[in-house]
């Protein structure tokens, strides 16, 4: 799904409602910042992880294994 881009208008807004001091210059830079990110996250929101476990599951796992290995 794709969405309007941030304008640099609205990114000074954004950073203004957050409290953030955002100099005039650099409006446009966050602005597209901010659109690389979301298409990024839009990509891994379509990625299908089926039955993958969280990763927790893996930590306990690499835990329990026995290392008999001899170097």
């Amino acid at each position: 799904m794709s969405h309007p881009a941030l304008t640099p208008l609205e990114a000074a807004r954004w950073a203004h409602r957050a409290g953030l001091v955002l100099p005039a210059d650099r409006h446009a830079a966050v602005a597209a910042t901010a659109d690389h990110i979301h298409s990024v996250v839009a990509v891994l929101r379509e990625l299908d992880f089926g039955d993958t476990p969280p990763a927790p599951a893996y930590r306990v796992a690499a835990t329990r294994e026995r290392r008999d290995a001899a170097v």
